[in-house]
């Protein structure tokens, strides 16, 4: 199949204006296909030969103006039309189309919990072509008219409202100018709630079987939805562009969510069938806030060419954590993002993958696909949140409203928001952008303090070329008998431009930790002086801020990760802080890295049951802290008082107690009582968590896996079967994943998920070692059958990144230099391959 080409693109813009869509989707043909019949309407500006493009199961008929065209002339994914004259056309494409098993295109799934069927469209970033005819690229807007057929019994939902006409039988209001990427349909059997909001129909929906699990959190969901609309009409002058706004949580959906006009799908695993944390919750609002701030930025106002994707999505993940913090009760967002995003950006930004948050070299469409990464999203995020604490939040509204004003419902570029800004500001925004967009790599900031009469002085070296302007936070020992001693306090806090002029000099003895870039308004690394880095090891847990913390916290994890910072010493801090720690985010960041990059990678095999005794041993500190929780502590998610025990950090400590145990006794007892003693009871979710362990460590088989499967047999529940059987630890178990993985191509894209995350495992070294040669040709073959999604996913979790050894590097070396590797997977095996050679050196270092 052919790849859209910048210069194509800018081609046929030239010679076409696009004027509708007519699309007429049937859902009643079979389990395997659907019918799909469009016509578009377009306008020629000269003479010329242009394409349009489907790729179907069979193109049954063509006409241009009336006359018919041969099929068989279909090429790959394009259609040629030659000689288009200058003028008003109409174009109609007759075509059955397949069903995705791979979330792409048009997704159909059956919930295995009730037998009912449903599907939804993805079709970002050229996918619409799976699902009808189309000039597929995102500067030809057009107005989109859809009809449905789908059987009776289900509920048809789009872009516009849906009406339907007669039994089975559903039309779409047109939409406004959108693109065709954005387009969206989901059918099904939906469980529905919907309400008005100034005058807006919104609704949200799911599958029937999570039925009770949505009505459960249905005010929540519609109370931040309400929160975020009405903050953003506070922030933008443009109203809410579409006519209503339905948020539809739907099956193996690839990514978190996607930004349909008036239709956000969302993974249905944002509807909390367990027990779920107030972090997790915050994530989910954060997402709704994020997918609305695209309303506005990249429906509205869409790029005209994928070079500006990250534009769309550092404008939404800026926005969608601000705007949380403005206007719902989640207002420690920024900690959340410092310590759960950025690191994704900071770790991407360092392999040789790593390209400028505005990128050059985006040719085609491949290319484009390649770039949702943390430099997108949570660098470019804080590449934005730094240009407003540079600008004022005041001057960056005035220059986004003016974006929105002069291109909506057209396309804009990254020249064209960068202009507006500047017109809102005497700042020179052309400049900055040159310095953060364009450029790769992190700037390090290392702090150096001095005494000096009695004053202390700042100096702040600068190893980068960005413009920086961070707070400084100067801390001293609690001498508030109260607190204790082990608490610090606030002395001062203050502004510097970065490149210094100067030392910055203060009143008083030197502080006894100062912490650069304090509000986290900025990205870079940051060094503090040795003083304050003793301290911060001696006293983390008693700084008052949770964003100071998750400073000092990355800056640990950035130490371990250069090299700088032996990872026992990181894992001894977690145990003496974190049993103290009140912000549950960071609780959950610092077990993760210490888990999956620390005990799994970082130390050497030998060193790993060490570290796993430490991590075992902080769980249970933080359950300790956490006993006598009741049943309504646990119905409020969260603690009901700063003093009271937090359900969520108890169910933190369960959750990495069970990933981390290498006894199966404990978890064993748990599983047959169906409860952790003192709570939580134990649901679906850890029963298949501690399942999944025993399956590792050898002590549980098929029968008691297939049982569990019998007591859940939903969506989930196949999903946690299908992780468990390839934990098993025998030659047998391994053999029927690899094969369910690499040769049998049924596998739905979360069931190879699943099948994945559980093969390898770092305990089962020896038995695995075969399959590690084995993985790069296979996963060659697989990406060049099954497409992208499967291809991100072999990449992302079936990769053998436990075998961190010179071997593996150097089979990855050699697949990259094989021709047949698609772009989707080189991409994936070079950040994974050089996360190895990283993993070696930090072994290497100590």
């Amino acid at each position: 199949m052919s790849v859209l080409t910048r210069n194509e693109a800018q081609t046929r813009a030239k010679l076409l204006d696009v004027h509708s869509y007519s699309v007429d989707l049937d859902l009643t043909t079979g389990e395997e296909t659907f019918d799909s019949r469009t016509v578009i309407r377009f306008t020629a500006h000269t003479t010329g030969d242009t394409f349009v493009e489907i790729k179907p199961e069979t193109l049954r008929s063509l006409s241009l103006d009336g006359h018919p065209l041969d099929p068989g002339r279909l090429d790959g994914n394009r259609y040629p039309l030659e000689g288009v004259t200058p003028g008003t056309h109409e174009i109609t494409v007759d075509a059955t189309m397949r069903y995705s098993r791979t979330g792409e295109g048009m997704h159909r799934f059956t919930d295995p919990a009730d037998g009912e069927t449903y599907v939804y469209t993805q079709l970002f970033l050229d996918d619409v072509q799976r699902v009808f005819a189309a000039f597929d690229q995102p500067d030809l807007k057009s107005v989109f008219h859809i009809t449905v057929t789908a059987p009776p019994t289900w509920t048809v939902l789009g872009n516009g409202t849906a009406t339907q006409v007669t039994r089975g039988h559903w039309t779409i209001a047109p939409t406004p100018p959108v693109s065709t990427y954005l387009v969206a349909i989901a059918a099904g059997p939906w469980h529905s709630i919907t309400t008005h909001h100034a005058g807006i129909p919104f609704g949200i929906h799911c599958r029937r079987s999570l039925a009770p699990h949505l009505d459960t959190d249905a005010d929540e969901i519609l109370g931040i939805t309400r929160a975020c609309y009405d903050r953003y009409h506070e922030k933008f002058d443009e109203p809410y562009p579409f006519d209503s706004y339905d948020q539809a949580f739907v099956p193996e959906f690839n990514a978190g969510a996607m930004e349909n006009p008036g239709l956000v799908t969302f993974r249905d695993e944002f509807i909390y069938r367990s027990a779920v944390t107030d972090t997790e919750r915050q994530t989910r609002a954060m997402v709704i806030a994020h997918e609305m701030a695209h309303m506005w930025f990249g429906d509205l106002v869409t790029l005209t060419w994928w070079d500006d994707i990250w534009l769309n999505e550092s404008f939404a993940e800026y926005m969608g954590y601000q705007t949380l913090t403005e206007a719902t009760r989640f207002t420690d967002t920024w900690t959340d993002f410092a310590v759960a995003r950025k690191g994704w950006g900071y770790d991407a930004d360092q392999r040789p993958t790593t390209h400028p948050v505005a990128p050059d070299a985006v040719n085609d469409t491949a290319s484009a696909l390649l770039n949702f990464d943390g430099i997108s999203y949570a660098k470019g995020a804080s590449a934005l949140r730094q240009l407003v604490a540079w600008l004022g939040e005041k001057d960056f509204l005035a220059g986004i409203n003016t974006h929105f004003a002069r291109h909506k419902f057209a396309n804009a570029t990254l020249a064209d928001f960068i202009d507006n800004l500047a017109g809102a500001t005497d700042r020179d925004v052309h400049t900055w952008a040159t310095a953060w967009l364009r450029t790769t790599g992190i700037d390090t900031l290392s702090a150096h303090t001095e005494n000096a009469d009695n004053n202390w002085t700042l100096t702040v070296d600068h190893d980068g070329e960005r413009p920086h302007r961070i707070t400084a936070g100067a801390y001293d020992h609690s001498l508030d008998t109260l607190t204790g001693a082990e608490q610090l306090v606030l002395r001062d806090r203050f502004d510097i431009d970065i490149p210094q002029k100067t030392p910055t000099t203060r009143p008083g003895n030197r502080p006894d930790l100062v912490v650069i870039n304090d509000n986290d308004l900025t990205y870079a690394k940051i060094r503090l002086d040795p003083h304050s880095w003793n301290t911060a090891l001696t006293h983390l847990s008693g700084i008052p801020d949770g964003l100071t913390r998750a400073l000092v916290w990355n800056t640990a994890r950035d130490m371990v990760r250069d090299g700088l910072l032996h990872p026992t010493v990181h894992l001894t801090a977690a145990r003496t802080h974190l049993p103290y720690e009140t912000d549950l985010a960071l609780v959950q960041g610092v077990l993760g890295f210490a888990t999956t990059h620390i005990a799994d990678r970082y130390l050497t095999p030998e060193d790993r049951p060490t570290a796993l005794t430490t991590l075992t041993a902080l769980c249970r500190d933080l359950l300790r802290r956490t006993e006598g929780l009741t049943a309504k502590d646990w119905e409020q998610h969260h603690a009901a008082t700063p003093d009271s025990p937090d359900p969520g950090l108890r169910l933190t400590a369960v959750r990495h107690f069970i990933d981390a145990a290498t006894q199966p006794d404990t978890i064993q007892d748990w599983l047959r009582e169906g409860t952790v003693p003192g709570g939580p009871e134990l649901d679906p979710e850890l029963r298949w968590r501690i399942l999944t362990r025993l399956a590792v460590l050898g002590a549980t088989d098929e029968a008691a896996i297939a049982r569990e499967l019998d007591h859940d047999p939903s969506a989930t529940g196949q999903e946690g079967a299908a992780r468990c059987r390839a934990a098993l630890p025998t030659p047998e178990a391994k053999q029927a994943a690899w094969h369910a993985m690499f040769t049998d191509d049924t596998l739905s894209n979360y069931l190879f998920t699943a099948t994945a995350q559980g093969f390898w495992q770092p305990e089962q070294t020896e038995l695995l070692h075969p399959y590690t040669s084995r993985y790069f040709p296979d996963a060659i073959a697989l990406a060049a059958r099954r497409g992208p999604a499967i291809a991100e996913a072999a990449g992302r979790h079936a990769f053998p990144a436990h075998a961190v050894d010179p071997r593996t590097v150097e089979l990855g070396e050699q697949a990259l230099a094989n021709p047949a590797l698609t772009p989707a997977l080189r991409r994936k095996l070079t950040d994974q391959i050089d996360d190895l050679r990283r993993a070696l050196a930090v072994r290497e270092a100590h």
